[in-house]
């Protein structure tokens, strides 16, 4: 098996056909697709060498986003529960696994279809590629500092990309780093999972700590809730009844008393979540202006 594998180096072009280059390297040959760029016989190219998806020797000039010692984000596209996950890292015709053995014990934790990990990429003994994910060292390169003053209390995105029994590590959209204690989420983020949180503090090293739960003003009552889930199912987002309707007319329309349809109204206006007009609750529609 090639030693090339797993490397990028620079082959000669031997022969072609109708779908192929043919380059070479140290006596391995290696397939080319015509359609990355074209070649002449004899001409030298650049590229990383694999074995494809009919393991047969590829060659591609066009260059993964990880490669043994360098660590990027890629996407999870698959999974095999008797394997591992499988991530696109930028190859034309092949995924590239990530070891069960690196994955949590509880299959509830593996990352989905969607997530994505910091990986950089292993060559084993039998040539074969394997993403492998990024350790601490690694991420803190990656990470920016936060200024706690300007951050506190506002929102984030941020990847899983630790879990631990202390709580769940993560990376921000900005690059800073965040700590989620158990106490501060309703339940455990999968590895790779994006999360949306609030910044609540920060501690001596300069991780940000991180909360998934919402702010006490947003909690939302589950009579609430059903008023919102009534509004957005209406046809016009609107419905006949306002904190001035009659108690027997409420009990009929929702199965509540009247001081609950107060308190869950009162919460979704407090929010400006709707509006009442004309005898009449109205959902109000997000203004996308002030994002």
């Amino acid at each position: 098996m090639s030693q090339l594998i797993g490397t990028v180096f620079t082959a000669l072009v031997i022969d072609e056909n109708e779908h192929y280059y043919f380059v070479q390297q140290e006596g391995d040959t290696f397939r080319l697709r015509k359609s990355e760029t074209p070649l002449k016989l004899g001409e030298a190219v650049e590229g990383f060498g694999y074995y494809n998806q009919k393991q047969q020797l590829a060659f591609t000039t066009q260059l993964p986003k990880i490669a043994v010692g360098k660590f990027a984000f890629c996407d999870v596209v698959d999974s095999r529960r008797d394997l591992g996950v499988f991530l696109d890292v930028g190859l034309p015709d092949k995924d590239i696994p990530l070891s069960l053995d690196e994955l949590p014990e509880m299959k509830t934790l593996w990352p989905k279809k969607g997530d994505r990990l910091m990986v950089g990429l292993r060559v084993d003994d039998k040539h074969r590629l394997w993403a492998t994910l990024a350790e601490d060292v690694q991420i803190v390169a990656t990470s920016m500092p936060a200024d706690i003053k300007k951050m506190h209390n506002q929102n984030i995105t941020a990847t899983v990309y630790r879990l631990k029994l202390a709580g769940t590590y993560v990376i921000t959209s900005e690059s800073h780093l965040g700590f989620i204690h158990p106490s501060e989420r309703y339940q455990e983020p999968r590895l790779g999972e994006v999360v949306q949180g609030r910044v609540i503090g920060m501690s001596p090293d300069g991780v940000l700590n991180i909360s998934l739960k919402p702010r006490a003003h947003e909690v939302i009552s589950d009579d609430a809730a059903m008023l919102l889930t009534l509004l957005e199912q209406s046809r016009d987002g609107r419905l006949p009844f306002t904190d001035k309707s009659a108690p027997e007319d409420i009990k009929q329309a929702f199965g509540i008393s009247k001081g609950q349809f107060k308190r869950a109204l009162g919460s979704l206006l407090k929010q400006r979540l709707v509006k009442q007009e004309d005898g009449f609750t109205v959902l109000l529609k997000p203004d996308k202006s002030s994002n």
